[in-house]
């Protein structure tokens, strides 16, 4: 399993609740396809954007950190890319 980092541009407009359940759709999407959340948190709390993306001005950074088996990566990733609160993601491996 490679260890990877996740940061996700959320919607600022979301509420707490909203927030909350978010943050544990993407640990379980990270679970479903056997990996492992090491960490995870709110990086920043409504930044502005370069530019906006999806008419957002501004955003909500999230990262999580995880370890995962490198074929289940394109998985993640069409999951982030379906979920309409993800703004972004931008998936690295980490060290």
């Amino acid at each position: 399993m490679n260890k990877y980092e996740a940061m996700c541009i959320v919607k600022p407009d979301l509420s707490e609740e909203e927030k909350k359940g978010l943050f544990a759709q993407i640990a379980e999407v990270v679970q479903k396809n056997n990996g492992k959340v090491s960490s995870a948190g709110v990086w920043a709390e409504k930044r502005p954007l370069a530019y906006s993306i999806k008419k957002q001005k501004e955003g909500i950074y999230y990262l999580v950190e995880f370890s995962l088996p490198p074929d289940a990566i394109t998985q993640i990733r069409y999951a982030f890319k379906l979920n309409e609160q993800i703004l972004r993601v931008l998936i690295t491996t980490s060290k």
